[in-house]
């Protein structure tokens, strides 16, 4: 195990190089768990006013019911888009741990091959929680363009 400062710096700066797309990773989740807070929130203010009585008219009801069950669809979709990046986080951190460690000669056995799996199956990850809120916005902004019942 080379110990030099020479060593050592390389070492950080090649496990780092990752830790960029772990940058990503968290901006994404903060941006997911507004979404998904704000879907919650409103399905939660839906189904109160409705429960309260505060909401008479049957079409009125019909269509708030709509709407809170297509806000529940897209907390789902948050859900399952947070689910998926934070697995990309996990594996992405895998992948620092195994080039710091490989490149430290801490691990003599490590095979590269693991370094190239983690690596990939975080991007992968992080590629399908992209899709997944490329869905949950594209749902979003068709379901706002309803005309609201009008009050008899």
């Amino acid at each position: 195990m080379d110990v030099s400062i020479d060593a050592i710096t390389n070492n950080i700066q090649l496990a780092l190089a990752p830790v960029f797309l772990l940058t990503a990773v968290a901006t994404l989740l903060n941006a997911i768990s507004g979404r998904l807070a704000r879907s919650v929130d409103r399905m939660r203010a839906i189904r109160h006013s409705i429960d309260r009585g505060e909401v008479k008219d049957a079409l009125l009801i019909q269509h708030l019911n709509k709407e809170a069950d297509e806000a529940q669809t897209r907390g789902r979709l948050c859900t399952a888009s947070i689910f998926f990046n934070v697995l990309s986080g996990v594996f992405i951190s895998l992948t620092v741990l195994e080039l710091f460690f490989f490149q430290a000669g801490a691990v003599r056995s490590l095979q590269t091959s693991y370094v190239i799996w983690t690596f990939v199956l975080g991007l992968v990850f992080f590629m399908i929680s992209l899709l997944i809120i490329l869905t949950e916005v594209v749902y979003a902004y068709r379901s706002a363009g309803w005309i609201t019942p009008k009050k008899n």
